[in-house]
């Protein structure tokens, strides 16, 4: 494992250099395995050192530093069909109004965060491109930009916005402290493991000291894999584990390094029999 902080400040110079990109990119960049590269990415994106766009390319977001946020434009051929209808028109016409656009494009602004800026005037919303400075905004007798919702906010600095990043609902909190090297035999277990069994791993949702969620690949199937580095599965472990699915949709596998409590045991052990459950009116 190499130094942590090195890992860090590699990854930074490494944006800077090259702009925007992806996590593959990066862990080849670095010269790390993509997993523990995606755990360094989410504690920087934590920390705010780096962000990451609401667009993907396949399945993987992009991360970009403050001072090269307009070079994700070149990311927009990567954008769904009526994402990219909305993110052409908005790039040549710099401002549109709401209610003038026809409802397929009205969705589309809503869903290109990283290039469509939210404006009201007069009660009605204004889109506008993310390039589009303070100048010509007053050239057009624009006012005050003010986000639609709480979760669409907006960092200013020097007069053009960042837009800040999002929590997802498929990512989970990391942890502030990489993982340390007496906890690198549990990540690298969860890895021979997956790799024996030919099970392939698409993303990285969360990391933690004693915690790795993972969508991986089963059989050309998408599931939820929860490691926890503990000799006993809670209850608590499983309803995280359970709320995470839920949130991708996804059914979930868990693997510790020991078993459920007895209790919980029973309590799966009592459903298996269960056929339905009514409601007495």
């Amino acid at each position: 494992m190499k130094d942590p902080i090195s890992i860090r400040n590699n990854i930074i110079n490494i944006l800077k250099m090259k702009g925007p990109s992806l996590p593959t990119y990066i862990a080849k960049d670095v010269g790390m395995d993509s997993l523990f590269t995606s755990a360094f990415l989410s504690e920087l994106v934590s920390e705010k050192k780096i962000f990451v766009s609401n667009m993907k390319v396949g399945n993987s977001p992009i991360y970009f530093l403050r001072e090269n946020y307009e070079q994700l434009e070149r990311f927009g051929d990567y954008l769904k069909s009526r994402e990219k209808d909305a993110f052409l028109l908005l790039k040549e016409r710099k401002i549109l109004e709401d209610e003038k656009q026809e409802p397929a494009i009205r969705v589309a602004l809503r869903a290109i965060k990283d290039f469509a800026i939210p404006m009201k005037k007069d009660e009605k919303i204004i889109w506008r491109y993310f390039k589009v400075n303070e100048e010509e905004l007053k050239e057009r007798e624009k006012e005050k930009e003010i986000p639609i919702k709480k979760e669409e906010k907006i960092i200013e600095k020097k007069e053009k916005p960042i837009i800040q990043e999002k929590e997802k609902k498929t990512k989970r909190a990391v942890k502030k402290k990489s993982p340390e090297k007496k906890d690198n035999g549990f990540f690298n277990r969860i890895k021979e493991f997956l790799k024996e069994s030919s099970i392939e791993i698409d993303n990285v949702e969360g990391i933690s000291k004693n915690e790795l969620f993972l969508i991986i690949k089963e059989a050309g199937s998408k599931k939820l894999l929860a490691a926890y580095n503990k000799s006993k599965i809670t209850e608590k472990d499983f309803l995280k584990a359970n709320k995470i699915s839920k949130e991708l949709n996804l059914p979930y596998i868990l693997i510790s390094k020991g078993e459920p409590s007895k209790k919980i045991r029973d309590f799966i052990e009592s459903l298996k029999s269960m056929e339905k459950i009514k409601k007495l009116e």
